[in-house]
């Protein structure tokens, strides 16, 4: 009696397909198009082009048929444009700009917030109304500022 190998036949398949997978040629966008191209232009058949660069016909049809209704939403505006590389750079820096300016304002505005919360001692109400006493009675710059001096020496 002969054993069958069906379960050992398994694994040693799906290797097999893991590495077509892992070998698999990824073509660029360039080339996709460079390829499809080609075969709109007609100069040859589409069985010979994808003979010549190693493609089965069903995925230059496939990429045909991507790149025909890309340029049917490109043309009606339904699409936005995809961002280059450089603009995406420049959006992160700008972000990370953004960033630290809002960090640098929270921290700014905890200092004031516990510089409002502690108790004020009296020199520093006697400034504040000799600036208000100027400014409401309408002094003069010089005649302001002997007033803070004099408050400052009072306390």
């Amino acid at each position: 009696m002969r054993q069958k190998s069906g379960p050992a036949r398994a694994p040693a398949e799906q290797v097999v397909k893991d590495i077509r997978r892992a070998t698999r040629r990824h073509f660029s966008a360039e080339d996709k198009i460079r390829i499809v191209l080609e075969g709109l232009r007609g100069e040859e058949s589409i069985a010979e082009l994808c003979r010549r660069e190693g493609i089965v016909q069903n995925l230059y049809y496939r990429w045909s048929k991507d790149f025909l209704e890309a340029g049917k939403k490109r043309l009606a505006g339904d699409t936005a444009r995809a961002a280059t590389s450089d603009e995406v750079k420049d959006l992160r820096r700008e972000a990370n700009a953004l960033k630290e300016v809002v960090a640098e304002l929270t921290l700014e505005n905890r200092v004031l917030k516990k510089r409002m919360a502690r108790p004020v001692c009296n020199r520093d109400l006697k400034l504040a109304s000799a600036r208000s006493c100027a400014n409401v009675s309408g002094m003069s710059a010089a005649a302001a500022a002997k007033m803070e001096i004099h408050a400052i020496r009072a306390s």
